[in-house]
């Protein structure tokens, strides 16, 4: 049976203040699923420490380096991530590919660098407005997904984490209906061959706790990428009941 998982992007907010105001207000006991925060580098620490002896949570990152070490100014590498207990890093985000450069080819090395070093990708598919309009989501995601499988063994599936985010919903206030989100979410199972059934599959694209129970009874949906909402702590909460 796949646990429900609700993962938190910070992206790039917040402060030290923020950090500890957040966990302060966010009942971590009352939530059964597994929930994940991906803060700022600089502040994986310190969620760190939140997340020390607590079973149903995590710490992640938000990118890595597909880089073990060397010359790469600014960037971070799995064995960094994982001297601070880091357990899951977002690779593929739509930000990264669209405002960064990252094709799906430098996506699937990240993922692999993140598997090879003991952390659980987070790898993030979706298609654009423009691509959904001309009825291509599911050849769009089928080629971010093969970019990975055709550098993995079809097994390494089961040590990772998908996540659809349909691009035009991020940070929009639109989201997929239920049933479309459910459509997608199939079909990527069903790419993901005879591991499929033991992956978690995410929803990302403007979850909030209004639509999260909606989302989270479908058959495929096994929880949430969220950004925005996710820095609201109570409703971020929310989000997180509605997931077990």
């Amino acid at each position: 049976m796949r646990i429900p998982l609700v993962a938190a992007n910070w992206k790039m907010n917040g402060n030290k203040a923020f950090a500890e105001r957040f966990f302060s207000d966010f009942d971590l006991q009352a939530i059964a699923a597994h929930v994940v925060v991906c803060p700022p580098f600089p502040y994986i620490p310190l969620v760190s420490q939140v997340a020390e002896d607590r079973e149903r949570f995590s710490v992640g990152a938000q990118n890595l380096s597909q880089e073990s070490s060397g010359a790469y100014t600014g960037e971070i590498s799995a064995e960094m991530l994982l001297d601070w207990n880091a357990r899951y890093v977002i690779v593929g985000h739509s930000e990264r590919r669209s405002l960064y450069g990252e094709t799906s080819e430098l996506v699937a090395k990240k993922f692999v660098a993140a598997q090879q070093a003991g952390l659980i990708p987070i790898l993030c598919v979706g298609e654009t407005l423009q691509e959904r309009e001309q009825e291509r989501t599911l050849e769009v995601i089928a080629n971010q997904l093969k970019a990975v499988r055709d550098i993995i063994e079809s097994d390494t599936w089961k040590h990772s984490v998908v996540a659809y985010e349909p691009v035009w919903a991020i940070g929009t206030g639109k989201t997929a209906t239920p049933e479309e989100a459910q459509d997608v979410h199939q079909f990527i199972r069903g790419e993901l061959g005879n591991v499929g059934e033991q992956v978690q599959i995410l929803y990302g694209g403007s979850v909030k706790s209004a639509n999260a129970s909606a989302l989270f009874a479908q058959a495929d949906i096994d929880g949430a990428l969220v950004g925005g909402a996710s820095l609201d702590a109570k409703e971020f909460a929310a989000i997180c009941r509605a997931a077990e």
